[in-house]
């Protein structure tokens, strides 16, 4: 099996490049060595600016998966079903208005912070679960985009390239925290923008390139049969609150110097990810005008290009439509995004781990230097994850489609309530997560062999499930948190149900510790909340970090608020 050593070459000068900057921004930041926090290294000590920002948090959705599903989808249903550049672009414009502000202003340092202070640290432990998956299928899509572009540009096979791409961002992602991830993005953007671009006129003057303007309805654009207009609107929503409760996302929002900083880096990124989809766009319309049998892939493979293969499209367009240098080029910029994306991914799920599950839940005594320890292990088993993903699921598309599902069904109704409804539980944000998971999985997934359990309206053994099953999901989710909040409050308050079962120890049967606390609540308890200033700034006079607070004492608090 020959491999291309100019290709290898490219590959080696990129990974090099985002290697370096994110060695050099993390010793510039001091996040490696004995001089590491875990707050430095996960929000790199809340001082990213808004160029920088607005550059990583862009960076964050354009990853391999961004570029390489885009023009996958645009073969295989046309223009009209590519809703995950538009759809995340709005999730951040969302975001940005109705969270950012509220989550910078308290100074949490995961998303799942709130979760844990108000329904408990096994609550927070348990919404880590959909968390992990959002952020394993996110990875696995990114990591498997690059091991398709690998194996056709270099001719290596699709499984070892995934595997030594997982290999190569997980000794990254070790390298530094949050900072050198955020450097590393401005390079990422800069290197795909310019690699893509530089493609597209070779590929447009490929004398087996047709038009794109003639027939467009039929060959890339296409039109929405009515009959899917419910899966249409049920994935647009998916995608759009979706987008949302993403730790991800909220790691950005909470290094932000300010709220306000956080709030307009959301909606710049916003427009950065339309910007960035064009390329693909456009790649993905080439490809479907494109007559394979007039290029160099009619002798290797089969044309019209198999179903199975149609994830590998953008790297095709390359390889064949475009000169050898050119497509070493795009090359380059599909590894910078994948491996300065997957860092970024890993770090978060590793991240909420050694914070909301391993510390506040099993060592609550732990040091900083072992918390740190615990998230470089946990990285190892994030990037394992992922690769066994990356391989097991064909399509680039589905698996970047997959990563908002459970986040939609689960985790969104939940960040709601607990921004949003003071009087939810630990009660209701159990039963919410049974009943939504429960309602969600009973629809089936073909793409991970789920079956089919509930048929919903609608139902055909042809197209599967036509109801907006996962809107209904999200919806049963949120609805059932606020209705079995009020309803175990009344039952509890009213002496329905005795005390000793309150076994959350949240309505009535209150630890003497938060009785304490009671008494005191407008007193010494103010002195040790975490308040800011009207742009999100700690007060510096407080003597206790954010580790401190939210200890039992502040979770108690939280509870009777």
């Amino acid at each position: 099996m020959a491999v291309h050593i100019p290709g290898l070459i490219a590959i080696i000068v990129f990974y090099l490049l985002i290697l370096l900057v994110g060695i050099w921004a993390g010793r510039k930041a001091k996040q490696t060595g004995t001089d590491a926090n875990t707050e430095s290294v996960m929000l790199a000590g809340r001082n990213i600016g808004l160029l920088v920002g607005c550059f990583t948090m862009t960076a964050t959705w354009v990853g391999g998966g961004f570029i390489n599903g885009t023009a996958e989808v645009i073969v295989r249903y046309g223009f009209i079903w590519c809703q995950a550049p538009f759809g995340y672009a709005v999730s951040l414009i969302i975001g940005g208005f109705f969270f950012a502000e509220k989550m910078r202003t308290q100074g949490y340092v995961t998303m799942l912070d709130p979760f844990s202070q108000k329904y408990g640290e096994r609550m927070g432990g348990l919404l880590y679960i959909p968390a992990l998956l959002g952020e394993v299928f996110w990875s696995a899509a990114i990591l498997a985009a690059l091991g398709a572009t690998l194996s056709v540009i270099l001719e290596i096979d699709t499984h070892i390239s995934i595997i030594v791409s997982s290999c190569i961002a997980v000794f990254y992602t070790l390298f530094g925290g949050l900072y050198s991830v955020a450097y590393t993005d401005v390079v990422q953007l800069i290197c795909i923008f310019v690699g893509l671009w530089v493609a597209i006129p070779f590929a447009f003057t490929h004398e087996a390139v047709g038009d794109i303007r003639i027939n467009a309805t039929e060959t890339w654009i296409k039109e929405l049969d009515p009959v899917y207009s419910g899966v249409y609107i049920d994935s647009y929503l998916l995608l759009i609150f979706g987008g949302i409760p993403w730790q991800v996302y909220f790691q950005r929002v909470l290094s932000s110097t300010s709220a306000w900083n956080a709030q307009l880096l959301s909606y710049i990124a916003a427009v950065g990810c339309v910007i960035m989809a064009i390329p693909s766009i456009l790649i993905g319309a080439i490809a479907t005008v494109t007559d394979w049998n007039q290029t160099a892939y009619a002798q290797v493979g089969t044309v019209p290009i198999p179903e199975e293969n149609l994830n590998l499209i953008l790297p095709l367009v390359l390889q064949y439509l475009t000169p050898q240098a050119v497509a070493f080029i795009g090359l380059g910029a599909v590894s910078a995004a994948v491996m300065s994306s997957a860092d970024s991914s890993i770090l978060s799920a590793s991240a909420m781990f050694a914070r909301n599950v391993y510390k506040l839940i099993f060592r609550q005594t732990a040091s900083e230097n072992e918390i740190l320890w615990v998230m470089r292990v946990s990285i190892f088993g994030v990037g394992i994850l992922a690769t066994v993903m990356g391989i097991t699921v064909d399509s680039i598309y589905t698996l970047w489609y997959l990563c908002s599902d459970l986040v939609f069904v689960v985790l969104f109704p939940q960040l709601v309530c607990v921004v949003y409804l003071r009087c939810t539980n630990t009660y209701g944000s159990l039963m919410g997560y049974i009943l939504g998971l429960f309602f969600r999985l009973a629809g089936g997934e073909p793409a991970l062999k789920i079956p089919i359990l509930i048929k919903y309206p609608y139902y055909n053994e042809v197209d599967g499930q036509l109801f907006p099953y996962k809107t209904l999901s999200m919806l049963i989710t949120m609805t059932s948190i606020y209705v079995f909040s009020l309803t175990t409050k009344h039952l509890f308050e009213r002496g329905i149900l005795r005390r000793e079962f309150d076994i959350f120890m949240c309505v009535v049967n209150l630890p003497e510790e938060s009785i304490a606390l009671r008494d005191t609540e407008h007193s010494e308890m103010m002195a040790i909340t975490p308040t800011g200033d009207k742009n999100g700034q700690i007060n510096p006079a407080l003597k206790f970090s954010s580790e401190d607070l939210l200890g039992e004492h502040y979770v108690y608090q939280q509870k009777l608020e």
